[in-house]
């Protein structure tokens, strides 16, 4: 089993080489590419040294499967590259995952839609992926009508840079370079992406489309308002649920506590409710604060937290990778 980690020096692409390690996938050749600057240098994978390797070279090799988290421009340069060479591709950037031909998976909630024909996977976006897992069963049980999202996102799902920029505004430096249009240290910017011609920003689009496709159901609505927060990171959603049905809130508790990768925490009396802090190198998606919306019928509200660099980015991808193996999809 040949896998090529693309981007491999990257945040995202350092995290998938440890998730890739953790679950000892059945890799018999690690194939580590970068950008050109980084070509020769090195990355560790199970106490070895793995000398990185350029695109040209990582499509000569043919590898089984090929995770990219590189941006987007990159993977739709390339990946259609690598998927004509035989590799199936699971790519975390935003390039592939609305184009119709293309598969948006997060593996418990919709795996099964997944063939041999599918070369080029999408990972969805880090939000959308812990929204999803507790948004299907739920949908199963008591059918969606509108969700209402507001994010709480760390400074990890910009990047290195971000994290960088909080850290040095924590420290008093002022010479490290802003990635943010203002300080994000003992603040919160509304301002998730850039913004589209409707004054939404990309996240809060790309959380109002890509569970859809997931869910595989058009006929509910979502609106999103994306914050980002100064925290280093997990990221963290309130979320408001409109049924078509009533619901009971046990059953509700015990949906989500018997759904694989979901962790109910959800004790107020004790303070036991979900956190960044909490979520932080786990791969589950925590939900709490459980409980109805007295404002009107058949609504719910309740709070998710997950690791938006593992569950969020890469754990998620090598799911997709593993659920391929087990499948004979490749």
């Amino acid at each position: 089993m040949k896998v090529a980690v693309v981007g491999s020096t990257g945040m995202v692409g350092q995290v998938m080489l440890k998730v890739l390690e953790e679950r000892n996938f059945p890799i018999t050749e690690l194939i580590p590419v970068a950008s050109e600057k980084s070509v020769g240098n090195k990355v560790k994978y199970k106490q070895e040294e793995f000398t990185i390797v350029s695109m040209k070279d990582a499509i000569a090799a043919k590898p089984d499967i090929a995770i990219f988290s590189a941006g987007g421009g990159t993977s739709l340069e390339f990946a259609p590259l690598f998927a004509e060479a035989g590799t199936t591709v699971i790519d975390n950037s935003s390039a592939w995952r609305m184009d119709p031909d293309k598969k948006l998976v997060v593996p418990e909630i919709n795996a099964d839609v997944l063939t041999k024909e599918d070369k080029i996977i999408a990972n969805p976006n880090c939000s959308t992926i812990q929204l999803v897992m507790v948004l299907g069963p739920l949908n199963k049980k008591y059918d969606l009508k509108r969700v209402i999202i507001s994010t709480y996102q760390s400074v990890t799902g910009t990047g290195k840079a971000a994290v960088d920029q909080l850290n040095g505004e924590i420290s008093g430096d002022d010479s490290i370079a802003k990635v943010y249009p203002y300080q994000i240290f003992k603040n919160a910017l509304p301002h998730c992406d850039v913004f589209a011609d409707d004054d939404y920003t990309k996240e809060e689009i790309k959380l109002m489309k890509e569970p859809k496709k997931i869910l595989g159901d058009d006929t509910f609505n979502l609106t999103a308002t994306a914050v980002r927060v100064p925290v280093q990171g997990g990221h963290s959603e309130s979320v408001n649920i409109e049924f078509e049905n009533e619901f009971d809130l046990d059953e509700v508790r015990k949906i989500l506590s018997e759904t694989p990768g979901v962790v109910v925490v959800d004790n107020v009396k004790n303070n036991e409710y979900p956190m960044p802090l909490y979520s932080e190198g786990k791969d589950e998606v925590f939900v709490g604060r459980i409980r109805r919306d007295l404002s009107q019928p058949k609504t719910l509200n309740l709070w998710i937290v997950a690791d938006n660099l593992r569950k969020g980015a890469a754990t998620n991808a090598v799911q997709i990778a593993e659920y391929l193996v087990e499948n004979n999809l490749v």
